[in-house]
């Protein structure tokens, strides 16, 4: 239970630490809290954390020197920036304060104790904050209804001037809580986000009179050539997204499923409210085998011993695909999630079935908190291989109804061997050869780290053709399929393979090679007709579902009239009427083409060897709309 205390020995606390300087909260910020709603200090609430054998728990941060952390990144030298939300007004009256301001800070540990004592702060005058990224010489954050970025492009730590909007559109008056959130760099170049279902954003390039429908899943942003795009769409609210060593993207939600794997083109359940694509008719599940809470109302499966047995209930923020060096070699691919009601890390175990996952349930005791007030928001992988997380600290969560606690928050690192990353680490100062030696690296934060900042070279103009003859060398020479993937997503980010070079990859002998030449042809200027003929071969030919699955997403970023020789090939493999995810990826490539030209669609009736495509063909055709 919380800690109570008379309003009167809380404010002489709240005198003490003031007078102390020891108050979290910036000017005009003030708490909410119901009277008497006490957090446990920040040596309890250590205290209140078991980890599994062998793993440590430390407290990196905690109040006064941080509050409210709703998001953590790190830069290039490994320090770890927080996103610190004071603008969250809590479940009733509104969600967001239009005056109070939001921070980001930058935190060091400089003496190498485990614990952060050096904090700067970068700027105190965000708003809406929910997420945050580093990178191209600056911050790129989610302050709805904008994604902004702000430049530090000389390195000092200070802002060379306001935030840049990059896109705006993005609504947070109806969202709530279910604000855009999720930052991360993907594996292709691409900045990754999420967006929930409550609020639908009408998203653009600022000025543009081009806008995208964002009615929830994943979105992402190209930061070179300024382009908005949806990935995938449904969900409920989703807050947490990470890539695998293959680069299936992953996010994790609440209510009606807790992950889902992120396939783009996709259309998944939803609460309520509609995907953007017409004429679905039917929508894709997630992707586990088990749910972390008893069933039955979701918003009565908070608390008790079924509950905690099943994983502690059903909301979860935070999700990291673990790919460190520190934790033992059986949790590499391991999903991480946080698991709000449960205070703790849920462990999903993914196993490729079909042209996707089924993903099983792990353990549940390798972070678990007794502190009512624990409330883990986000959830990093570090530079050292540990995993980071942030504490929001409070009683409530997303439907906080008695206030919020502002002036609380901690930050924690999960360890089994690793020790702090060095005080000197600067990935920056590294020049092209070693960027590329470090794609080799076992700890996946320091080769996502060097192909960024690859990309971000490439894009300043700098000649990389040195580093392109050692990336593809890398993917000649390693018989290891991720790392051959970590260099062909670094050559195509930074311009250093063509169309020609992906088509040759098509006859690839590792299919998930082949799965993502099909990707990257799609991911820029609209294919050759060359590379549709032998993308059309690859769909009548590949035995994998895998490589089908990457030409059903493609098919979504073809014109309608372009669809055709690809779909025909796909719906000829009666061996998918029974996966999880083709039958219905099928449909939603073709829906436009079939809309388009009725004639070819009664056609394709006879010879699809998919029931379930047959089916909506001819309900498609049976509409008579042409829309």
């Amino acid at each position: 239970m919380p800690n109570r205390a008379c309003p009167i020995v809380l404010l002489l606390a709240a005198l003490a630490r003031l007078v102390a300087g020891e108050s979290a909260l910036p000017p005009g910020v003030v708490n909410s809290q119901k009277p008497g709603d006490v957090p446990s200090t920040p040596a309890e609430s250590l205290a209140l954390i078991t980890a599994a054998p062998g793993f440590t728990v430390q407290q990196v941060a905690a109040e006064p020197l941080i509050a409210q952390p709703i998001a953590l990144t790190f830069d290039q030298r490994g320090r770890l920036w927080v996103a610190e939300s004071f603008s969250y007004k809590g479940y009733v009256g509104g969600s967001w304060s239009d005056d109070a301001k939001d921070r980001i800070s930058i935190l060091e540990d400089r003496d190498q104790d485990g614990r952060a004592e050096v904090r700067t702060v970068f700027t105190a005058e965000a708003s809406r904050l929910s997420a945050l990224v580093c990178g191209y010489g600056g911050v790129w954050a989610c302050m709805a209804p904008n994604l902004v970025f702000i430049p530090d492009r000389n390195g000092d730590d200070q802002p060379d001037g306001p935030p840049e909007v990059v896109l705006d559109g993005f609504e947070f008056t109806k969202a709530g809580h279910r604000l855009v959130n999720g930052l991360i760099w993907g594996p292709d170049g691409w900045l990754y986000g999420l967006h929930g279902i409550q609020g639908i954003s009408q998203v653009g390039v600022p000025g543009s009179g081009q806008r995208l429908r964002l009615a929830g899943g994943v979105w992402r942003y190209h930061p070179v050539h300024k382009l908005v795009e949806v990935v995938c769409e449904g969900t409920v609210n989703p807050w947490g997204l990470d890539f695998d060593d293959r680069g299936q993207a992953f996010m994790c939600g609440v209510v009606l499923a807790h992950l889902w794997h992120a396939i783009p083109g996709a259309q998944f359940e939803r609460r309520y409210g509609q995907n953007s694509l017409p004429n679905s008719y039917e929508l894709m599940k997630a992707c586990v085998d088990h749910q972390h809470y008893a069933g039955g109302a979701w918003d009565r499966a908070r608390a008790g011993k079924v509950v905690d047995v099943a994983g502690g209930g059903h909301a979860h923020a935070g999700l990291v695909v673990y790919q460190g060096d520190d934790f033992p070699a059986n949790f590499r691919g391991g999903i991480f999630m946080g698991n709000l009601h449960g205070r703790r890390l849920n462990l999903d175990l993914p196993v490729r079935q079909g042209s996707g996952f089924t993903v099983s349930h792990g353990a549940d005791e390798l972070l678990r908190s007794a502190d009512p007030w624990f409330r883990g928001v986000a959830l990093q992988l570090g530079p050292d291989g540990a995993l980071w997380l942030s504490d929001w600290a409070d009683l409530g969560e997303c439907h906080d109804m008695d206030g919020v606690h502002r002036d609380s928050g901690r930050i924690y690192r999960l360890s089994h061997a690793a020790k702090p990353p060095p005080p000197d680490l600067d990935l920056g100062k590294l020049d092209d050869s070693a960027l590329v030696a470090l794609h080799l690296h076992r700890n996946e934060w320091q080769v996502r780290t060097a192909r960024r900042l690859l990309c971000e070279r490439a894009a300043a103009g700098r000649p990389l053709a040195a580093a392109h003859a050692a990336l593809r060398a890398q993917f000649a020479d390693q018989p290891d399929c991720g790392r051959k993937l970590r260099a062909l997503w670094t050559l195509h980010a930074t311009g250093g393979i063509d169309e020609a070079g992906l088509m040759a990859l098509l006859g690839h002998g590792e299919a998930d090679v082949r799965y993502w030449a099909v990707r990257l042809i799609g991911d820029g200027a609209a294919p050759s007709d060359a590379a549709l003929t032998a993308l059309a071969r690859r769909a009548k030919d590949d035995p994998a579902p895998l490589v089908r699955l990457g030409l059903a997403s493609l098919l979504q970023r073809l014109p309608a009239a372009r669809r055709w020789d690809i779909a025909e090939a796909l719906v000829a493999h009666a061996e998918d009427a029974d996966d999880a995810n083709l039958p219905l990826m099928y449909w939603y490539g073709l829906e436009a083409a079939v809309a388009a030209d009725a004639a070819r669609a009664q056609r394709l009736i006879a010879t699809c060897a998919i029931p379930k495509v047959r089916q909506f063909i001819v309900r498609r055709l049976a509409s008579g709309d042409g829309k």
